[in-house]
């Protein structure tokens, strides 16, 4: 099969090293990838959002199929796009991209299909919502912009105050562009955060295993959101209890909803949970594979991954089954100086070779902000590398992982040194 991946992060460069593997492969594109990818796929020069010119090359070039990363495309209709053209696609529609693209219908859905999630209520008024946070009677509250806001759209505030600035920065300063044009408000919920994905080619599910993301900047989760700073995969929160009432109260309501809206939704489900003692709300959906979480989960997955991403696309899953290998696996996020704030780019970055090789075939660094110029490999976004490791047990997964980090190096180079810490 030839195969094409839309993106150029971190969660890009591990599908393309999972895929590389596959014995259906012919030949590996990305689109346009990273130095990262270019180690196992031919890196093409065409922007992830450019939906005419991405569909035009995969029919040119006979693409078989179209595996999209970013949430964006899928925002835009890629999909739609290409499945007009007869080319197979993992990642949905328009329609049931509006799933991560539109919170607030994503929130509207899960009342009206009784999926379990927070109380909310929507605004675009800035004078209506602060009128609004009074019924928190000063605890602690959660605004969230619309629409798509590279992970960095939701806000916890302690109080009103810092509630009511949120609502202006948003609103009134527009932090986030139109993605800002609406806001909810909606109640704190206290637990731990789980990922819960799964594959769908709707009409069947399969579920993967867990993972536990860290969204802070800093040590202990405080300091603002990013995009992920770290993840490991499984969670010891997630029982297979939990993960039977979660297929059965999230997952499958979610397909029947889909249906009912007439959705064909073919790729992959992401569920925010935040779990406390067994029971569980859903924060959010994202429509794609998590990022870093991917990066966690793809090392334990002892399948081929390429037929059950095709079947899902053809919409039958038939006899395809994903096995899983009892290793935990960590992702350590090494981050640019001042992310998610300004940070600078173009530092050289070194180790990463010797990290893999010292890490005894358990390691495997992932690039997600890199570039090259005049052949050295130099820092190019804020998220610069996940670096992951597993092993027989979590602790073990972590030793490996801090190991290789401490092997690499770039100027400014930031990390947190307590991802899974909650685990162990």
């Amino acid at each position: 099969m030839r195969v094409l991946i839309v993106g150029s992060g971190g969660r890009e460069h591990a599908l393309a090293w999972k895929l590389a593997g596959s014995p259906m492969l012919d030949q590996l594109f990305c689109a346009p990838g990273n130095p990262g990818t270019a180690r196992v796929a031919k890196n093409i020069e065409v922007e992830a959002e450019d939906v005419k010119n991405i569909t035009n090359w995969a029919i040119r070039e006979q693409i078989d199929l179209v595996v999209v990363g970013p949430e964006i495309p899928l925002a835009l209709g890629l999909a739609d796009s290409l499945r007009l053209k007869g080319i197979k696609v993992f990642g949905p529609g328009k329609d049931g991209a509006l799933l991560e693209g539109s919170k607030v219908w994503a929130k509207r859905q899960m009342k009206k299909w009784g999926i379990p999630t927070a109380d909310f209520a929507v605004f675009d008024d800035f004078d209506e919502a602060r009128h609004h946070l009074s019924r928190f009677y000063g605890g602690p509250v959660v605004i969230k912009a619309d629409g798509l806001a590279a992970g960095k759209g939701v806000i916890v505030a302690s109080g009103p105050a810092e509630a009511e600035q949120a609502l202006y920065d948003i609103l009134i300063e527009k932090a986030f562009g139109p993605a800002g044009d609406r806001v909810i408000i909606e109640q704190c919920l206290s637990g731990e955060e789980v990922s819960v994905l799964a594959l769908c080619d709707g009409k069947d599910l399969i579920m993967l295993p867990s993972a536990q993301d860290h969204k802070a900047i800093g040590e202990k989760d405080s300091g603002p959101n990013t995009g992920g700073m770290g993840a490991y995969s499984p969670s010891p929160l997630y029982t297979a209890e939990l993960d039977r009432k979660t297929r059965e109260e999230v997952f499958l309501p979610l397909l029947e909803g889909f249906r009912n809206e007439k959705i064909d939704f073919r790729g992959v489900i992401y569920a925010g949970l935040m779990v406390s003692h067994n029971q569980f709300n859903v924060l959010e959906f994202n429509v794609r594979f998590g990022d870093p979480e991917t990066q966690a989960i793809l090392p334990r997955l002892k399948s081929d991954l390429l037929p059950l991403l095709t079947a899902a696309a053809d919409g039958c899953f038939g006899e395809a089954k994903a096995e899983w290998f009892a290793d935990p696996a960590v992702c350590i996020i090494m981050a640019s100086e001042g992310y998610p704030g300004h940070y600078e780019k173009g530092f050289p970055i070194s180790g990463i070779d010797q990290a893999e090789v010292a890490g005894d075939g358990k390691v495997s660094v992932f690039h997600a902000g890199t570039d090259l110029k005049d052949g050295q490999l130099v820092t190019a976004g804020g998220r610069v590398l996940g670096v992951t490791a597993w092993d027989k047990d979590l602790a073990g997964a972590v030793k490996y992982a801090y190991q290789a980090v401490g092997g690499i190096d770039f100027k400014g180079a930031y990390y947190r040194r307590d991802i899974a810490y909650r685990a162990l």
